[in-house]
C-alpha cells in the first residue's frame, strides 16, 4: 500500500502537517484531530447545519457590502448550503471535548467550505479559509450564535411539537378516565377518593406549563451575536453587516432572530443556554414524577395497585416467563436522569465565562442538544408505545376505594375528629371497612351512608 498517496501536505502558521488525502478539511482541523482523540463524539449534525447557515449568511453579506467578489461569494454560498444539507459531514472531525470555545471546530467549517469553495471554482482561484470564508467572524461570536439557531430550530422542530402531543395524549386520558372514581393517596398511603381522570389532568397540566415555559424562553434564544466578532467590540467590521446577516440567517430559518440588546453580555455568558437546561431539567424532573406514578399505579398485576394496566411491548424477564415490565416508562426515567445530569454539566461550564468569552461552549453545545434531541425522541415514544395505550381497570379502582381507611374523613363534619379517628382505627386493626364498623355500632344512617359515598367526596 502506497502510504504517501493517501496523505497531503499542507501548512499553517505552526507549519507543515499531513493530512489525509480525500479530506476536505485543513491543517487547523488535522492538528485537532490528532491534539483531541478523546470521545468520538463530534457536535450534532443541527449544530454543523446551523454553521453552514451563518457561513453562507456571512458571505451573502460580504457580497453585498463589495468584501468578496461574486465568485468567491457565490462559491461560499453553494458549499455552505451543501453543508447545510449534510454532504459533508463526514468531514466534520473534531472531538467535542477540543480546544476552548470552538476555534477548532468554526476552523473545521472554514476548511471544509473553502476546499468545496475553491473546487467549485474550478481551482483557478483558491478560497481562503480564514480570510474569506472566515470574513466579518470570530469563533467567538459565530459559535454562540450557531448554538442558539440551533437550540430554536430543535425546540421548535422536536421539542415542542412532542410536548404538545404528551399533553394533548395526556389529556384525552383524563376526559375518557374521568368517570373512575378510586382511592387517593398521600405518603403512599390512603387518602381520600379522586378521579383518575383527575389524575391525568394533573399530568397534563403539568406537561403543559413546562411546553408554555419552553415555548417563551425561545425569545432569550432569538438574539444572535453576529458581527460582535472576537470580544463585542465589532472590529473589523462594516456597520452595514449585523443587519444584512441577520437578515440573511432569518431568510433561511424562517425565525425571527435579531441583535442583543446588549452584544457585551452576549459574548460573556451562556446565559440562554444555561436557562433552556434549566427548564429541560424541570422537564425531567417532572417526567420522573408521572412515569414514576404510572409505574406505581400499573404495579402487579397481582400483587401491586393495578389500577391502570399498560400496554406490553416486551417480555420483562429472562427467569421469570410471562412477566412483562414497564419498559417504556422505566426508560424514560433513565434518560430524565441523564438530562439531570447533562443540567449539572452545563451549570458547571457556564461557570467558566471568564471576562470576554465562555471557553467551555463545545460542551455546553453538545450537552444542550443531545438533551433536546434525547427529550424529544423519548417523549415521541412515550406517548406512541405507552401513555395511548393505557387503560383503567375500574373494578381495581372501586375495590380500593371501599377499602380505604380514608373514607372516615366524610364523617369528621358529622361525628366529630376524634370519633371518626375511633372508627377508622377500629376499622384498620379489626381488618374491616368503614361502613363494617358504622353498621355494627348501629351509626349507618342515610345521612352517614352519604357522608362516606365516595360519589360525594370528588
Amino acid at each position: 500500500m502506497d502510504t504517501l498517496n493517501q496523505y497531503r501536505m499542507e501548512n499553517d502558521a505552526l507549519g507543515n502537517i499531513m493530512i489525509p488525502s480525500s479530506a476536505y478539511y485543513g491543517p487547523q482541523t488535522q492538528r485537532a484531530v490528532e491534539n483531541f482523540p478523546i470521545s468520538g463524539i463530534r457536535l450534532p449534525r443541527s449544530f454543523i447545519r446551523t454553521q453552514g447557515i451563518i457561513k453562507a449568511s456571512a458571505a451573502s453579506a460580504n457580497m453585498q457590502l463589495g468584501m468578496l467578489s461574486p465568485e468567491i461569494g457565490k462559491a461560499i454560498i453553494q458549499a455552505s448550503e451543501e453543508v447545510i444539507e449534510g454532504k459533508w459531514d463526514m468531514h466534520f472531525v473534531v472531538d467535542v471535548y477540543q480546544a476552548g470555545a470552538g476555534t477548532s471546530q468554526n476552523m473545521n467549517a472554514n476548511e471544509v467550505i473553502a476546499k468545496r469553495a475553491s473546487e467549485i471554482i474550478g481551482h483557478a482561484q483558491q478560497v481562503h479559509p480564514n480570510d474569506d470564508v472566515n470574513m466579518s467572524q470570530s469563533t467567538n461570536d459565530t459559535f454562540p450564535s450557531a448554538l442558539n439557531i440551533a437550540t430554536v430550530e430543535a425546540i421548535v422542530q422536536n421539542l415542542l411539537p412532542a410536548l404538545l402531543g404528551l399533553y394533548q395524549e395526556l389529556q384525552k386520558k383524563a376526559d375518557q378516565f374521568m368517570p373512575v372514581l378510586k382511592a387517593g393517596r398521600t405518603h403512599l398511603h390512603d387518602g381520600v377518593p379522586i378521579r383518575l381522570g383527575q389524575e391525568f389532568s394533573g399530568f397534563a397540566a403539568t406537561i403543559h406549563a413546562v411546553y408554555l415555559q419552553l415555548e417563551k424562553q425561545l425569545d432569550g434564544l432569538y438574539e444572535i451575536g453576529l458581527g460582535g466578532n472576537a470580544i463585542g467590540t465589532r472590529i473589523n467590521l462594516q456597520p452595514e453587516y449585523i443587519p444584512k446577516v441577520i437578515q440573511e440567517v432569518c431568510n433561511r430559518t424562517k425565525l425571527p432572530f435579531r441583535k442583543p440588546a446588549n452584544i457585551f453580555a452576549f459574548m460573556q455568558n451562556m446565559n440562554e443556554p444555561i436557562r433552556c437546561m434549566l427548564t429541560l431539567k424541570e422537564l425531567a424532573i417532572h417526567l420522573i414524577k408521572i412515569t414514576s406514578d404510572l409505574r406505581l399505579l400499573s404495579s402487579g398485576p397481582r400483587t401491586g395497585l393495578a389500577e391502570i394496566t399498560l400496554p406490553p411491548v416486551q417480555p420483562g424477564s429472562t427467569i421469570m416467563p410471562g412477566k412483562v415490565n414497564p419498559a417504556i416508562l422505566e426508560m424514560t426515567h433513565m434518560v430524565c436522569c441523564q438530562i439531570i445530569g447533562y443540567e449539572t454539566a452545563i451549570a458547571t461550564a457556564g461557570m467558566a465565562s471568564q471576562l470576554e468569552i465562555n471557553v467551555m461552549m463545545p460542551v455546553i453545545a453538545h450537552t444542550l442538544l443531545h438533551s433536546i434531541d434525547l427529550l424529544a425522541n423519548t417523549i415521541q415514544i412515550l406517548i406512541t408505545k405507552c401513555i395511548s395505550g393505557i387503560q383503567a381497570d375500574e373494578e381495581v379502582c372501586k375495590k380500593w376505594m371501599q377499602e380505604s381507611l380514608s373514607l372516615i374523613t366524610g364523617l369528621s363534619p358529622k361525628l366529630g375528629y376524634d370519633m371518626a379517628s375511633q372508627i377508622g382505627l377500629k376499622a384498620d386493626e379489626e381488618n374491616k371497612t368503614i361502613q363494617q364498623v358504622l353498621q355494627e355500632k348501629g351509626l349507618l344512617t342515610a345521612e352517614i351512608s352519604n357522608a362516606i359515598d365516595p360519589n360525594g367526596m370528588v
